[in-house]
């Protein structure tokens, strides 16, 4: 009863500053950041007026202390006090709580009042609604849904930060904004050729001649129009292709500690089992390849741009068709819910430190679960989900940019969890199979089930392994090397 008090005085001193920012023509403020300010829209600058600030300033100071324990121990605020940050700050430090409290929501319930959240979309979905997630920084792994976006939508783009205010809701399962209206909007690295090649094209003619996306700014262009950028454009196997040559030492299969982005980290190079260029993919990409999407997963860290963190969005409402892709939550892995599950490395759902999410892989089923009878993922217009996922990891426990051995992980599971195959970091690039039918357990059985233990890998760069020195293209790249 008491929390409930303590976290309704903070709804309330939320909601005052959300309806004192009604008051501001275009609310935005900048990510304090040079490149950030500099690219702030003209008539978009708009401010919090301090004397709301005043108002609740001693209400936050009393209840963010007491529930900061809603809110995820890897994302909770070091310092509670207000006193002496910046109206900056404090602005951010609000739309966290919002978003925490946000995620404490249950199945189908309404916060109450309007809110004001600014954030980065990082997906975009076009169709009889208007879709676009944002995340708040410093909560990027708790997505928020703008359904039904209202206000000047066409120039928005992946990446943009952008001010919405409504009311938010827990709608099966997905946390988001009901109709929030438009309040500002900063555009981020927008591509400036000028030039939509794919403007007026069908996808008839697209894909007649298909070829890759040659560059970030190629795949960005084909993401408007709801075009693939991927090698791979045909629904795949389930099972992932595997190189006939794959690096170990000793015993240990070695995953690929070279991460090769471009100078824009826009671009990600995806190598051979001997160090060379294989292939790309595109920050603003779209892929439905097993591969592209786990490399892409593993270069940026989030889902290309084809996917939509709803499990019910529908193919015919979407641009993307039959190549819409869905889910992108959280994944506990606990083993005591389900014991048929193998553990993963250093899971939460197992006493960890390491957050993992999964997202759907659209194969043609699975042919091991009775569960999952082999049909098509998405045939333009409904999707059978089938049981194939990617799950992955990925959390800078130490905040120092770089993600170590027991930060960093990428899985491919087609059987529903039951067994995982680790993501290597090269072309063809898939560690041992370990799980419960690799033990002999029975599918998904809470009763007869054998998982066998996660197999280690040993974290180096392939090249040094390969049969002859990386080429020289690696000098026209930007390198960062896994440190541990």
């Amino acid at each position: 009863m008491q929390k409930m008090k303590k976290i309704s005085l903070l709804l309330a001193a939320i909601m005052t500053l959300s309806l004192a920012s009604t008051a501001c023509d275009g609310l935005l403020l900048p990510f304090p950041s040079e490149e950030s300010s500099s690219a702030i829209e003209s008539g978009s600058n708009g401010s919090w007026e301090s004397s709301a600030l005043d108002s609740v300033e001693g209400s936050l100071d009393s209840v963010l202390e007491d529930t900061s324990d809603s809110a995820d121990s890897s994302d909770s605020v070091e310092d509670s006090s207000v006193e002496n940050e910046d109206i900056y700050d404090e602005e951010l430090l609000i739309m966290q709580q919002t978003v925490d409290l946000a995620y404490e929501l249950s199945y189908g319930e309404t916060m109450d009042g309007s809110y004001t959240l600014r954030g980065e979309i990082i997906s975009i979905q076009s169709g009889s609604k208007y879709r676009a997630t944002i995340v708040v920084e410093g909560r990027e792994d708790f997505p928020i849904l703008c359904y039904n976006l209202v206000g000047e939508t066409d120039s928005l783009r992946v990446g943009d930060i952008i001010t919405v205010f409504g009311k938010i809701k827990n709608y099966k399962g997905t946390v988001e904004f009901d109709s929030p209206l438009l309040m500002g909007l900063i555009h981020h690295d927008k591509p400036n050729t000028g030039n939509d090649p794919y403007e007026n094209m069908s996808a008839t003619e697209f894909y007649a001649n298909y070829t890759p996306a040659t560059s970030n700014t190629d795949a960005y262009y084909r993401s408007l129009h709801g075009f693939l950028s991927g090698k791979v454009i045909e629904t795949p196997d389930q099972e992932p292709e595997i190189a006939s040559y794959q690096p170990k030492n000793g015993s240990k299969f070695i995953r690929n500690s070279e991460m090769i982005f471009d100078e824009s980290k826009k671009e990600y190079t995806v190598v051979d089992a001997y160090g060379t260029e294989a292939f790309k993919v595109y920050r603003d990409g779209a892929y439905i390849g097993i591969e592209e999407v786990a490399a892409f997963v593993y270069a940026f860290g989030t889902y290309p741009a084809n996917y939509t963190p709803s499990k019910d969005a529908e193919p015919d409402e979407s641009i993307w068709g039959e190549y819409l892709r869905l889910n992108h939550t959280s994944f506990s892995g606990s083993t005591k819910k389900y014991p048929y599950e193998p553990k993963l490395p250093n899971i939460s759902g197992c006493g960890g430190s390491l957050y993992y999410y999964e997202m759907d892989i659209g194969t043609t089923g699975t042919d091991c679960d009775p569960s999952y009878p082999v049909q098509i993922y998405n045939n333009g217009f409904s999707i059978t989900r089938g049981a194939a996922r990617i799950v992955y990891g990925k959390t800078d426990l130490d905040k120092d940019g770089i993600y170590e051995i027991g930060e960093h992980h990428v899985f491919y599971t087609y059987n529903h969890y039951n067994d995982f195959q680790e993501y290597l970091n090269y072309q063809g690039g898939w560690g041992e199979m370990f799980g419960n039918i690799t033990g002999g357990g029975t599918i998904s059985s809470k009763t007869d089930y054998n998982p066998t233990d996660y197999v280690e890998i040993a974290l180096q760069p392939i090249t040094a392994f390969a049969a002859f020195p990386a080429s020289a293209f690696y000098k026209n790249y930007y390198h960062r090397e896994t440190a541990f």
